[in-house]
């Protein structure tokens, strides 16, 4: 099964730390062309993602929703700035995920595989929970490992955390 952005949602979170982190805030952002195969009788799952599409969707605190928090030129500066300081896409313009096995757990499946991100090649395993009509997949990613920079502004008073989370939803067909 073939899914894209319209069938499967891959929404990016970030998290402020730092001496001025108390005037920022987290962003939840979505990745908004993606290809997503899945092949359940061979057990593989393949993904590839176009860094250049990463959205704002909103920004948060302590996990709640700031609705009001940022303007479209806020916007529009956030996704320029991921897109050409922090993910360098014009070098690196696709991010792929490989699996090399897929295991059952209790309530869903772990998937093993190989993510290439920034150049960079390294073991990924994603645990994914299965309900009656979606899966959703979440993995945890250190940026550095992957040879990213986290944004930094004001001399390093405001940083993005080196670890994001990455969540995958996708309806499952009935």
């Amino acid at each position: 099964m073939r899914f894209d952005a319209e069938a499967a949602d891959c929404r990016v979170f970030t998290y402020r730390e730092g001496l001025l982190s108390m005037v920022a805030h987290d962003l939840e952002l979505r990745v908004t062309r993606l290809t997503l195969d899945v092949d359940e009788a061979a057990r593989t799952v393949a993904a590839t993602f176009d860094p250049t599409s990463l959205r704002v969707v909103q920004a948060l605190r302590d996990g709640r929703p700031l609705p009001d928090a940022l303007g479209a030129n806020d916007r529009a500066q956030i996704e320029r700035s991921i897109v050409a300081d922090v993910l360098d896409a014009a070098r690196f313009p696709e991010i792929r995920f490989a699996s090399t096995a897929v295991a059952e757990t209790p309530g869903g499946v772990r998937v093993t595989g190989t993510l290439a991100l920034h150049g960079r090649e390294r073991p990924l395993e994603v645990s994914v929970r299965l309900d009656a009509d979606v899966a959703v997949a979440e993995a945890p990613l250190h940026q550095p490992d992957f040879g990213i920079r986290p944004y930094s502004a004001m001399l390093g008073a405001l940083r993005v955390k080196p670890d994001v989370v990455v969540r995958l939803t996708v309806q499952r067909p009935s």
